[in-house]
């Protein structure tokens, strides 16, 4: 049987308009979502683009490089003191920076938009603390914590400081964790020791033979 042209047309327009729906909606979900998730990140590098971290605290200020000689320790303490630093808190640390996220709102960051000149109000002109980063190409990033939100659940941030073309910068709410990552003492940033190598041996006395009489 022979459709009618007006028929075959819509049959044509009804599949092609499935068509794209399956491969925007279906298809494209998973690209669109791994975007979404990308836009979300702080920062776009990766752990291994890290080559060296600043990090500067109201108590200390850390220089820490990766060890190009041997990935154990992963990490070396530079200064104020040198030798192997503490992989798992550097780690930590690394984590938080590479895969942590501003707080997102409705599906979007939520960043507030602030005149340079009110930065004193989210204690990002006095912070504290600030995390200087150095890739391997030598591209050089910035992330500076102030204080806590309102809520006591995020920090209120500025990354890479230089200020837009209005004037204006942006802040973002970013994880308390971060507070504890960078908060500790020298000694939790150096490598362990690790004292079972130290132990001196067990020296068990022999017992002493009895006389018989």
């Amino acid at each position: 049987m022979k459709l009618p042209r007006t028929t075959l047309i819509l049959i044509l327009l009804a599949l092609g308009l499935g068509g794209f729906v399956y491969f925007y909606e279906i298809q494209g979900a998973t690209q669109r979502e791994e975007i979404k998730e990308k836009n979300q990140q702080i920062f776009s590098f990766g752990e291994d683009d890290v080559q060296s971290l600043i990090v500067k605290t109201k108590n200390i200020t850390l220089n820490l490089e990766r060890n190009t000689q041997s990935s154990n320790p992963k990490w070396l303490l530079k200064s104020p003191t040198s030798g192997p630093a503490n992989d798992a808190i550097v780690s930590y640390l690394m984590d938080l920076l590479v895969k942590g996220k501003s707080d997102a709102y409705g599906g979007k960051l939520r960043t507030l938009s602030i005149p340079a000149n009110q930065r004193g109000e989210f204690a990002l002109d006095q912070p504290q603390a600030t995390i200087n980063i150095t890739l391997k190409n030598q591209q050089n990033h910035q992330l500076i914590l102030g204080k806590p939100d309102f809520s006591d659940r995020f920090l209120y941030a500025q990354t890479d400081s230089a200020a837009k073309p209005d004037g204006n910068i942006d802040v973002l709410l970013v994880s308390k964790d971060f507070a504890n990552a960078v908060n500790r003492e020298l000694s939790e940033w150096r490598q362990p020791v690790d004292n079972s190598q130290k132990l001196p041996p067990l020296n068990i006395p022999l017992p002493t033979p009895t006389k018989s009489n």
